[in-house]
């Protein structure tokens, strides 16, 4: 008795954590469909030289907006998209890691990979700079 309640547990938890891992692998598709979207406008604002001022949709209902100011706002929830993103990427790595050792499968390899900054970027080409 004791052994099936330990095991249902154990399945309880390994299903929890795969459904965090789920909800945030579908959260962020949606944010980066968000995110694609605001930049198709980004592309007609910028591209539209015609008007001074957009409508904009928030909720239901339609606002008249300076271009530069919806511009401005549309820039704004792509930083902050582009953040929620960030951090449920980093959070993802460690659901992923916490259910594979649910599992009993390894830690996945190369799984904790970070790219290189600007600076390093920089630094990198003025090595092969120097050795050619």
């Amino acid at each position: 008795m004791v052994d099936q309640q330990t095991v249902l547990q154990f399945l309880a938890e390994v299903e929890e954590v795969a459904e965090e891992v789920l909800a945030d692998k579908q959260q962020m598709i949606d944010l980066d469909k968000k995110r694609n979207r605001n930049r198709e406008a980004l592309r007609v604002l910028q591209n539209d030289g015609e008007s001074s001022k957009v409508k904009m949709c928030f909720g239901n209902m339609f606002i008249k907006l300076p271009k530069e100011k919806a511009i401005e706002m549309i820039k704004k929830d792509q930083q902050q998209l582009d953040q929620e993103i960030n951090t449920l990427q980093n959070q993802l790595k460690s659901k992923v890691n916490h259910l594979n050792d649910l599992q009993g499968k390894p830690e996945l390899k190369g799984f904790n990979l970070v790219p290189l900054t600007k600076d390093e970027m920089q630094a990198v080409a003025k090595v092969f700079q120097r050795s050619s």
